[in-house]
């Protein structure tokens, strides 16, 4: 019993010390996501993982983009750090109809906070949908949706 005890406060320590949440502290499960603008749409699935090094854990974000019309959109992410913003950074792009692959592995701490969204053009980010939050933990997906746990 004492040795479990503190196995929980050495990793309890180890997720100050490091700034990374403990694995309990996410939930770990698949959440389901989606964004669309005009003719395009963006869906899939997002979750953490630990990163190759073991010492932190990476939000994945997985799914795929599609167009049914002309012209070309692109998928974005947008990510603040600490409440430092980071850089707005294409993801994926689709020029006509059809479907490409959307695979974004990015560092994650508590103090992360990510969205998404698509834009029409491939350029910038002056054409596009709101953007829908990423990041919202821990996860409550027993009606569907994405909301913090009281």
């Amino acid at each position: 019993m004492r040795k479990t005890a503190w196995a929980v406060v050495a990793a309890a320590v180890g997720a100050l010390v490091t700034g990374a949440p403990s694995a309990t502290a996410l939930d770990a499960e698949a959440v389901a996501w989606s964004v669309g603008h005009q003719t395009a749409a963006a869906s899939g699935e997002r979750w953490t993982e630990p990163s190759s090094t073991g010492l932190n854990v990476d939000l994945v974000i997985s799914g795929k983009l599609s167009s049914t019309g002309e012209g070309c959109y692109s998928l974005w992410t947008r990510f603040l750090f600490d409440l430092g913003p980071g850089k707005v950074l294409k993801q994926a792009e689709i020029c006509g109809s059809g479907t490409v692959d959307i695979d974004v592995r990015q560092a994650y701490r508590a103090t992360t906070t990510g969205s998404v969204t698509v834009c029409k053009g491939t350029v910038d980010t002056t054409d596009c949908a709101s953007w829908e939050n990423i990041t919202w933990w821990p996860i409550d997906t027993s009606n569907g949706a994405d909301k913090m746990t009281a």
